[in-house]
């Protein structure tokens, strides 16, 4: 089952399509509503939150009814392309509203997006679960899981830099009806992308799929004290970049401000999506030539942390139209993150080792399962807490206008400053303590571990 190029292409073009749309949902359904059709940005918050969380909880059981399926077109595929056609369809209704206001807009925005999530869990799960049957080589295994890492972080790079940019010009000048002019373009894309990738890659039987439960997740990671370390590294990290996610747009639109906001924030979206790039391919690779991995994220957490509290200085300092300070600042904080991203899967690879050595028990696919479900919520985190500072902060958003651009209090803008730098400040902060006090898988103690499982694997 040795793969071709071809199918390896195919399969990293359904990575593409697939994060393009959820980078839509996730950076842009909060300003949507809030921003543009003036929902209380608290609501908005709670309702992702929810349905976050319960999508991450969704997860397993995805993975049961796909590794119960059995059709002649395999189990996965056929879950890939239905998911896909339904959540493009819930993707488009999403971002293209009625005519509602109140309690009629807060009904259909809640019922849409939890639909958007269980079709888009629909077709993600049997998208990664996919590889074991496509190919039993596993190099080729690793191989493809790189190119579909990669490829999705294509995807999700193209929205979060062009999307604000395209919206202006489709909607001209209408924020409402560019978001849904776009919104059908990236759901027929995903559709394409999708049908190119069920169409050339082929499954082949791999027999009884082993699945986890939520409690066996949750077992499986109380007993490994240093997996319980990471994915709360996990979660504090990925929080913090939401929170700038979500946030950054008003920073933009409402403090930079200026008839060309959206350039700004596309150039600044940009740089950062290049930096954190580099952070994972070109700017890790060398310093772990150097230094050990836990060196590495310590002084990453504390460059991320640096590169926060200079956005902020630079803002008291009457400096926040300079895009060239700005920029450097925040590829600082995106540069770190990259590299952030690679060490926490590092350790929580490293994680398994060690609870084989303490437990007798190898979890690497339920261990795993965690960060999927960590991520989605510290998603739901970050994005709630996003809703209740907003409102908390008294932000005004532009639902009843076109492209005047609201004004904003001294207060409201001090208060989107703060929330945008100092909230992940903390989180990173908290992040930082907790690995310095409890995290103990150096290099050296992570070899000595390996060479300890060998040793017995050797003697059975």
């Amino acid at each position: 089952m040795k793969l071709t190029r071809s199918q390896k292409a195919a399969f990293g073009i359904g990575a593409v399509g697939k994060d393009m749309v959820y980078a839509l949902s996730a950076t842009y359904v909060m300003y949507y509503y809030q921003d543009l059709l003036g929902l209380s940005a608290t609501f908005v918050g709670l309702i992702l939150m929810i349905a976050r969380v319960f999508d991450a909880l969704n997860d397993p059981f995805m993975g049961i009814l796909v590794a119960k399926t059995r059709t002649k077109w395999g189990r996965f595929r056929p879950w890939l392309l239905s998911g896909t056609v339904l959540n493009a369809f819930t993707l488009y209704a999403l971002f293209s509203a009625p005519d509602l206001k109140g309690a009629g807009l807060m009904v259909f925005f809640t019922v849409v997006y939890i639909l958007w999530g269980v079709t888009y869990t629909m077709m993600d799960i049997p998208y990664w679960s996919m590889i074991p049957a496509i190919t039993d080589t596993p190099a080729d295994r690793e191989n493809l899981s790189v190119i579909g890492r990669t490829c999705a972080g294509v995807g999700s790079a193209l929205i979060t830099v062009g999307t604000v940019k395209i919206v202006e010009i489709i909607g001209g000048g209408n924020d409402k009806l560019g978001f849904g002019v776009f919104a059908l373009i990236v759901a027929a894309i995903f559709v394409v992308t999708e049908a190119v990738c069920v169409l050339k890659v082929k499954e082949h039987d791999i027999g009884k799929m082993e699945t986890s439960t939520v409690p066996q997740m949750f077992k499986a990671l109380f007993r490994n004290d240093q997996a319980m370390i990471t994915v709360l590294s996990i979660l504090l990290i990925n929080a913090a970049l939401y929170l700038t996610s979500n946030l950054v747009i008003y920073f933009f639109k409402y403090d930079i401000g200026g008839s060309d906001w959206h350039n700004s924030y596309t150039l600044f979206t940009l740089v950062g999506g290049v930096f954190q790039i580099l952070g994972m391919m070109v700017v890790y690779p060398l310093l772990r030539k150097k230094f050990g991995n836990t060196q590495i994220f310590k002084a990453a957490l504390g460059t991320a942390m640096l590169g926060y509290a200079l956005i902020l200085a630079v803002c008291f300092a009457g400096l926040a139209d300079s895009m060239a300070l700005i920029c450097v600042c925040g590829a600082l904080v995106f540069a770190a993150n990259g590299i952030l991203t690679v060490l926490t899967t590092v350790f929580l690879s490293n994680s398994v080792d060690y609870g084989e050595l303490k437990t007798g028990k190898r979890e690497e696919s339920v261990i795993f399962s965690m960060q999927t479900f960590v991520v989605k919520a510290a998603s739901g985190l970050a994005v709630f807490i996003t809703g209740v500072g907003l409102d908390l902060i008294g932000l005004v958003g532009n639902a009843d206008e076109e492209s005047v651009v609201a004004a904003q209090s001294a207060d409201t803008i001090l208060g989107l400053r703060l929330l945008m730098t100092v909230l992940p400040i903390i989180g990173l902060v908290t992040a930082f303590v907790f690995f310095v006090k409890k995290f103990t898988l150096t290099d050296a103690r992570v070899q000595e571990i390996a060479d300890t499982l060998r040793d017995k694997k050797g003697v059975e």
